[in-house]
């Protein structure tokens, strides 16, 4: 119980640190920035490969195809395959993705991770070129646990992911923790492509 106590405490201080750069709310995540309003004559936008400065290859490709994914789904600007036919570009660096050790128990064993995905994102007009946003190291967290131990599984945190009590039960502590390592980068890619978004629809 006092660990547990331990590890709130702990979560609960990491998450009040992040709100200088990112204030969660109840529809996704709302990124601070400078602040624009995107101007009406904006209807068309390029979404460049991201720069990938993480150790996780293949995370710009991803970012970049599921941002033109998101900007698609919801139809107010229209993704376009060239940067010549665009009245916009989204430009952006990933800085890192890491997991860093929250907790640990009276014998060092890992309970909890962070894991933390940070990125550069520029929007600029292409023609006359300007700058119209930017969000600088944009950074989202999540956690997950180490071991079947720090599982809460009557938790609503758990119940809204995809693991079961049974799964938790069956695997092993490295198997559980490669596994909820894999819903958080899942989650904090989700996280960042729908509050990007979101944050451009807030511009008009």
């Amino acid at each position: 119980m006092e660990q547990h106590f331990r590890i709130v405490l702990r979560r609960l201080g990491c998450q009040l640190g992040g709100l200088v750069l990112l204030i969660a709310t109840g529809c996704g995540y709302r990124f601070a920035g400078e602040s624009s309003f995107l101007p009406k004559d904006i209807r068309t936008i390029y979404v460049e490969p991201f720069i990938n400065r993480s150790r996780d290859v293949g995370l710009e490709k991803e970012l970049a195809s599921g941002l033109r994914s998101e900007i698609f789904r919801m139809g107010r600007l229209r993704v376009v395959d060239l940067a010549e036919q665009a009245d916009a570009i989204l430009t952006g660096s990933i800085l890192s993705l890491d997991s860093t050790v929250v907790s640990v128990n009276r014998r060092d064993e890992v309970l909890e991770y962070q894991s933390s995905l940070t990125v550069d994102v520029i929007l600029r007009r292409r023609e006359p070129s300007e700058i119209l946003w930017r969000g600088p190291a944009i950074r989202l967290t999540e956690f997950y646990a180490g071991s079947r131990a720090a599982v809460v599984t009557t938790s609503s945190e758990f119940r809204n992911r995809t693991l079961n009590t049974s799964d938790v039960r069956r695997l092993t502590d490295i198997q559980l923790t490669e596994t909820q390592n894999r819903e958080a980068r899942d989650r904090l890619m989700d996280g960042f492509v729908r509050g990007l978004h979101q944050r451009l629809m807030e511009m008009f």
